[in-house]
């Protein structure tokens, strides 16, 4: 690639250009221009200099300039860095393949924005077979860094709009909504101080990847139709993915806080802090029939959980023709909880599944090596007094199962109760049977 030196950084310049047509209004800054980098913004002390790139913002929220942004990604990798500027949007319009991606960052102060075109999202995504989903983009490889205080808008009103009434997890449902931000085939990916907002279906999903942190992030969806709320806005899901981190984040978003699925390993949890959610869960798993499934080595420590359907949930599938595997390993730390429906639970009869077929067709997903420690704040009393329900199939195995320092009430009453059925050995509380 060869660069081309200007004096002087004009409005739709180009201070550095490769060879082959730039877009209108594109610039390309080499690490070294100090002066250039501090004007537009990219320059810093946290972050070292690299080669940045710049491409025009969107005129209007009908100015899709997917174009420029594949554009900009491919000059900024291997080494460099696309700035979206402050003040600035970005709107994508189109699906973008962005699975090349090596030593890259993206510092986004603006927003980028997703039309809200139902009619092309639904003919024009990358679709993923487990629980049939969708996405505007890809991001894979390797060594990918995304920071900022910017936006990463999912336009998802006109989503929840048109899904009303519908479920997810119904076999007949073909109403497929896009997951924000979905990454597959990648390693080493970092996401840094930004807010990601009104995503139409899950928030993040990450397949086939190792490696990836979150800190310092906001997730937010909203509805400005009461009829309408956003659905299935999960924080975190997760599929064959070693490695997951999320730190010092807040969640506000009507279904799951941080659900890692299948075959999800060594995740670490901080500081999390959960409004209006279904919860810190592992799984749900054992999905799919005759696959195992398997997550395990989870430490989650200082999370807030309010205003909630559940705390810190176990969650596995029974029923006919479903999988089998383990939940392993996964410890509960310093766990604030207010207002919660189930502050605690273990749930393998998931999903929605009548309480006789699931003891016909139990779940075969086994709960071990699971600490519960320092748990502490009330329920919503929707439950009445209970504020801990575990309860495990009769076809797997829940062991070394251990509560410690639980102090959850419930405003329906004293004393609290715990429910326990099936677990194996001494769980370190007193509790007693759902029947």
């Amino acid at each position: 690639m060869k660069f081309l030196t200007l004096g002087a950084l004009l409005i739709g310049a180009v201070t550095a250009v490769s060879t082959g047509r730039v877009p209108h209004g594109a610039q390309i800054i080499p690490a070294n221009d100090k002066s250039s980098l501090r004007n537009i913004g990219a320059h810093g002390q946290k972050y070292p200099d690299r080669r940045t790139v710049t491409i025009r913002p969107s005129k209007n929220d009908t100015d899709d300039i997917s174009d420029d942004f594949l554009w900009g990604i491919k000059h900024a990798n291997h080494g460099g860095r696309l700035l979206l500027k402050k003040g600035k949007t970005y709107v994508i319009g189109k699906k973008l393949d962005l699975s090349f991606l090596n030593n890259v960052e993206v510092q986004l102060e603006g927003e980028i924005k997703f039309t809200d075109d139902i009619k092309y999202w639904q003919a024009n995504n990358f679709y993923y077979s487990f629980q049939k989903s969708i996405t505007f983009w890809v991001w894979g490889g390797k060594d990918i860094k995304i920071f900022g205080h910017g936006t990463l808008n999912g336009n998802g009103q006109a989503w929840y709009n048109a899904f009303a009434g519908r479920e997810i997890l119904d076999s007949s449902n073909t109403f497929y909504r896009p997951i924000l931000f979905l990454t597959d085939n990648a390693t080493r990916v970092s996401v840094e101080g930004i807010t990601q907002l009104n995503s139409p279906c899950w928030t993040n999903f990450f397949v086939r990847t190792n490696d990836v942190s979150f800190d310092n992030v906001f997730i937010n969806a909203f509805s400005t139709n009461a009829s309408a709320l956003p659905k299935n806005t999960d924080g975190f899901d997760s599929l064959n993915v070693n490695g997951l981190s999320v730190t010092n984040t807040r969640v506000d978003i009507g279904d799951d806080c941080f659900s890692p699925k299948p075959n999800t390993s060594n995740i670490f949890v901080q500081n999390l802090w959960c409004n209006n959610t279904h919860g810190v869960s592992m799984g749900s798993i054992g999905q799919y029939s005759g696959v195992q499934d398997i997550i395990e080595h989870a430490y989650i420590e200082n999370v807030t959980l309010l205003n909630g359907q559940n705390g810190a949930r176990l969650k596995a599938w029974a029923g006919q023709n479903v999988g089998y595997g383990r939940i392993n390993n996964i410890t509960y730390r310093n766990i604030h909880i207010e207002n919660t429906d189930k502050p605690l639970v273990l749930d393998q009869c998931y999903f929605n599944i009548n309480a006789t077929e699931c003891a016909a067709h139990p779940s075969a997903v086994n709960i071990t090596n699971i600490v519960f420690d320092n748990i502490y704040g009330t329920s919503s009393g929707k439950n009445g007094k209970e504020v801990v329900d575990l309860t495990c199939s009769p076809n797997a195995v829940c062991s070394n199962i251990h509560l410690s320092k639980i102090n959850l009430t419930s405003p329906a009453g004293s004393p609290p109760v715990i429910i326990c059925d099936g677990i194996q050995g001494d769980i370190g509380v007193n509790c007693t049977s759902s029947t």
